[in-house]
């Protein structure tokens, strides 16, 4: 899933390094620079997601080290350093920047209102508040939405067609992720009878989700 979402994300970032690489007549004969991308995620960058990442970049023409230069930061679930992170690649003048969730497209947003943001991976980026709306997002940001928060209960309600004798089902989730509240109010609307929740920070995810009681 990571990796189909990522490689839908490289269609928007293409085209976001294509309206850098038109260069005038009077640069035409000398050397293109190197586009410089910023990734950003709040926890570890999968290493399969960052595989298909660079495969698609190079399926619309761009290598790593020729054509651009790729600056990966990762949080590694520590949601404070995502501010640090993301102001160090604003200053660093990256050409855009991807960011690979919620917390981490937010950071982004809060350290730059100029270089263009592709968010791969957000649920909900209008509740979020990082665009307007689906249609026009505005601003500098730009992606792709899961769309969490209206799926997630039709998700639920399918199940229980299917498995007409569920009598409980467990939702694990992480208090730290800002979208992941709305879902689970959804979750419970749509099941109240059935749905049974456990909460931890991503840090601590072994030690949190045990077994269901």
């Amino acid at each position: 899933m990571i990796r189909g979402l990522l490689a839908f994300a490289l269609v928007i970032l293409a085209t976001c390094l294509a309206s850098f690489a038109l260069p005038c007549a009077a640069d035409a004969q000398q050397a293109p620079s190197r586009r410089r991308i910023g990734v950003l995620f709040a926890n570890l960058i999968p290493e399969k997601g960052a595989q298909a990442f660079l495969q698609g970049l190079q399926d619309a023409g761009y290598s790593e080290g020729r054509d651009v230069v790729i600056e990966w930061h990762s949080a590694n679930g520590d949601s404070d350093r995502l501010s640090e992170l993301a102001a160090r690649l604003a200053r660093r003048k990256v050409d855009v920047i991807v960011a690979g969730a919620t917390q981490a497209a937010q950071a982004a947003k809060r350290g730059t209102s100029t270089i263009p943001i592709v968010m791969a991976l957000v649920a909900d980026p209008v509740g979020s508040g990082l665009v307007a709306n689906l249609a026009h997002p505005g601003g500098n940001v730009t992606g792709l939405s899961l769309m969490s928060n209206k799926l997630d209960g039709k998700r639920l309600q399918l199940l229980k067609e299917a498995i007409p004798r569920i009598a409980r089902v467990a939702v694990l989730w992480n208090p730290d992720t800002p979208f992941q509240p709305k879902v689970i109010e959804g979750l419970k609307a749509a099941a109240p009878s059935y749905t049974t929740t456990r909460s931890g920070r991503s840090n601590h995810m072994d030690r949190t989700y045990g077994e269901p009681r």
